[in-house]
């Protein structure tokens, strides 16, 4: 069985959802994914558990499923050839036996609801977010700059209104910033 989440309280009316669909993502990520995906997909289950009302009540828990794996592997572009591991999204949906139009559709619904976006920091793998330098690009008084070549001071002000995902200056590598 799933444990529950520590990072806030899921209902018992949705923990049974919870439950099926954490297994099945779980799953499909050992088989096909990796440890970070996996655990993006966990984060990802638990947001919409902890919603409420809870999305995962209702509907199929393999379409839920499918709709989560999606909607990572489209902010972290594992369709892209280049990526480690790479997948077209279309597998995910048949791995699920489900349409790939029900499997977009999920994924969209997902994406709309918690205002996920290509190059979100929240939902970006730990190993590529130095590598995404769109996920670093900020505006700041009407110039578009890379906050890592920025001042400290800079850094956290963009770190405190969650624009970005850390502190570069504060990395023991900050190689960037040099």
């Amino acid at each position: 069985m799933v444990k529950k989440p520590a990072g806030g309280r899921i209902s018992d009316e949705v923990q049974p959802a919870f439950d099926g669909i954490s297994k099945m993502v779980d799953d499909f990520c050992r088989d096909h994914l990796n440890e970070e995906y996996a655990i993006l997909c966990r984060n990802l289950t638990e947001k919409l558990a902890r919603k409420r009302p809870s999305p995962l009540v209702s509907g199929k828990p393999n379409t839920w499923a499918c709709g989560i794996i999606r909607t990572i592997g489209w902010v972290n572009f594992l369709d892209d050839r280049s990526q480690t591991p790479h997948m077209k999204l279309p597998v995910i949906d048949k791995a699920f036996g489900v349409g790939e139009s029900t499997g977009q559709g999920k994924s969209k619904l997902i994406r709309t609801m918690l205002k996920i976006r290509q190059f979100d920091h929240h939902w970006t793998l730990p190993s590529k977010m130095d590598d995404s330098h769109a996920m670093w690009m900020l505006e700041i008084s009407g110039f578009i700059l890379d906050v890592r070549r920025c001042t400290r001071e800079v850094q956290q002000a963009a770190f405190e209104k969650g624009l970005i995902p850390y502190i570069p200056a504060d990395r023991p590598d900050n190689s960037e910033t040099e």
